[in-house]
């Protein structure tokens, strides 16, 4: 959520920056409801002196003999006055948080304007790899190798789902155990969050309301206030397990990683660059998210794109990393930079980690600060997340990568361990 203060401050700038991302807004009348509510607040404030001052001189008035009874119409009268000032106080918070949630992060200062088009590749990593044969897409080869069934998956559980069997399934393991062992290496903590969020998750991570109608439900209650959603990504909880709290800076930052599927309404098309596995409706993910402190909120996010990239270097994928331009980062992500995997035989990069920083959007919405150690005083973190990784696209990319003439596929070095020492998946 953004900054109220800084929007009354600098409107012109703030609407600048949000028209980046596609988002014309004006201001005007979100700053005339805040004034109003400043106004409101300091009418409450003098009456309710007023009553103070009132109560106090009752004892005197009655030691003294006095009448108080219109002293007390008084008060009742203010009483009332009171509560229906904090009614209308209330009925302007909603309208402003209402107003504020519906808008998008303000992208960081050096993404260029527009969306796709303008994303800036700024590396790229290994040579394509060449073949002396005709390659096989990973749907093929998969196949048959009898590492997914997408026949059967779509039996049970329509289009947009696969089974891993057999190798398959030991493949898919495997790299969710590589994960698991690289980020519990660099000091992150593993967590298993549940799959089933209420609503205050969603909101907190920048998702709800507006793309409320992308996950899937499990209540039928009409408010979803009151309903719990199948989470879409890890991040979703991890960026909430803090909410309401205030963090001691001294624990800053804080690492997490968390390994679930992730349960997502989009799938796959027609469209040949969305075949097979490349997106659907379930997908293994592990994520990492940090806490920082706004002052080293840069160097978190470097870390971040850092760890996702070694992830796939180590496999030996060739690969790229791009910065995304403001309109095609995320709502609630201020910068972002994808890992973008080279799938030969569609002849494009697909990506299988977004690294993003939200700044203090997202801990504004849930709330979540630290406490100064030089001032004593709460602030805002910041949060950072990004896949590390989503194996839904990593598993297209070693199949096609690294197949052979004979159909037989190279197992990467790195997760040999876990595929009982084969070198190689064949017929």
């Amino acid at each position: 959520m953004l900054d109220i203060v800084r929007i009354k401050q600098n409107p012109d700038e703030v609407a600048q920056a949000l028209a980046k991302k596609g988002c014309e807004v004006d201001f005007a009348q979100v700053i005339a409801w805040d004034n109003e509510r400043k106004a409101k607040i300091n009418e409450v404030e003098q009456l309710k002196a007023r009553r103070n001052k009132v109560s106090t001189e009752i004892p005197a008035l009655k030691k003294a003999g006095k009448p108080v009874e219109p002293i007390f119409e008084e008060m009742r009268h203010i009483g009332d006055e009171i509560a229906e000032s904090d009614a209308e106080i209330n009925a302007l918070v909603e309208r402003i948080t209402d107003f504020l949630s519906r808008l998008p992060n303000i992208p960081d200062p050096d993404l260029k304007a527009g969306e796709k088009e303008n994303n800036e590749v700024v590396r790229i990593v290994g040579e394509k790899p060449e073949f002396s044969f005709p390659i096989k897409n990973h749907v093929d080869l998969c196949t048959s190798l009898g590492l997914i069934d997408y026949e059967r998956g779509v039996k049970l559980g329509g289009n947009g789902f696969w089974i891993y069997r057999g190798l398959g399934a030991q493949l898919e393991w495997a790299l969710l155990n590589y994960f698991v062992e690289e980020h519990l290496k660099d000091g992150y903590e593993f967590i298993l969050p549940p799959h089933q969020l209420n609503y205050s998750c969603g909101y907190g991570a920048g998702q709800f309301p507006k793309f409320s109608d992308e996950v899937y439900w499990l209540d039928c209650d009409e408010d979803r206030h009151r309903n719990r959603f199948m989470l879409p990504t890890a991040e979703t909880a991890l960026v909430n397990m803090y909410a309401g709290e205030i963090i001691d800076e001294s624990k800053l930052p804080m690492k997490f990683f968390a390994y679930t599927p992730c349960y997502r309404k989009e799938a796959g098309s027609a469209r040949a660059e969305e075949r097979g596995m490349i997106r659907g409706h379930q997908f293994n993910k592990v994520e990492m998210v940090q806490y920082a402190h706004p002052d080293h909120s840069m160097e978190a996010f470097e870390e971040l794109v850092a760890k996702a990239s070694a992830l796939v270097e180590k496999l030996g994928l060739h690969f790229r990393v791009s910065k995304l331009a403001a309109g095609d980062c995320s709502a609630s992500m201020a910068r972002t930079y994808d890992v973008e995997l080279w799938i030969p035989s569609m002849g494009i990069y697909k990506e299988c980690s977004s690294v993003s920083n939200a700044n203090d959007y997202q801990a504004r919405r849930n709330n979540t600060r630290y406490r100064d150690a030089a001032t004593g005083k709460p602030a805002y973190v910041h949060t950072l997340n990004g896949s590390g990784l989503a194996t839904s696209r990593l598993i297209p990319a070693i199949v096609e990568q690294f197949q052979n003439e004979d159909g037989s596929v190279t197992i990467p070095e790195v997760l040999r361990k876990w595929m009982g020492g084969r070198e190689f998946i064949g017929k």
